[in-house]
């Protein structure tokens, strides 16, 4: 059976041993994987059985790599739809309902034709229906108040947030590596 028609992704984690992300989870694909153990950029800390091979060599497939060289995380992460709504939980800041992404939009605490700005401390997660229901006016006219005043979130927020929403795929080999508060499932 070849590698290249299969699936096996590494778990990436900096040089202290935690993931460089949670949400999304930091994984690199099987090439990516192999062609950094050959620069000698990573060290091996766990494999698959599954192996592959060169005319000269054969190996087997990393589960779980270390980069050699720390990389610093952003202290601020960017202002992206995916971002507000990781620091908010996925959930309408007004009727606390928590839902899949397609159902979410944004907010102006205060509106933008009062002269509310698009930025983290004036931004939450709405549903449509919170959200037309809001429209134009401020929090007080209408007794709508987030749950939770926004403010801009570390990366180290973000990537606790990250934890509650594991990825449906978990290697066995990555549990080690991983901490959330749920069971995990391969």
């Amino acid at each position: 059976m070849s590698a290249g028609s299969m699936h096996y992704p590494s778990l990436v984690l900096n040089a202290d041993f935690r993931p460089l992300s949670y949400f999304p989870l930091s994984l690199w694909s099987w090439q990516d994987t192999i062609k950094a153990v050959c620069l000698d950029r990573v060290s091996v800390l766990s494999e698959y059985d599954e192996e592959v091979h060169s005319p000269s060599r054969s190996m087997r497939l990393p589960s779980v790599i270390a980069l050699k060289e720390y990389v610093p995380t952003a202290r601020r992460p960017a202002f992206t739809r995916f971002n507000l709504f990781l620091r908010d939980n996925f959930s309408c800041q007004y009727c606390h309902d928590q839902l899949p992404t397609h159902d979410l939009t944004f907010d102006h605490v205060i509106p933008r034709s009062r002269g509310g700005r698009t930025t983290w401390e004036n931004i939450v997660t709405a549903c449509s229906t919170c959200n037309l229901l809001k429209g134009s006016r401020m929090p007080h006219e209408i007794r709508m108040f987030p749950r939770r005043q926004p403010a801009q979130p570390s990366s180290w927020e973000l990537q606790d947030n990250g934890r509650a929403f594991p990825p449906n795929y978990l290697h066995d080999s990555w549990r080690d590596y991983l901490y959330w508060d749920v069971e995990l499932e391969s």
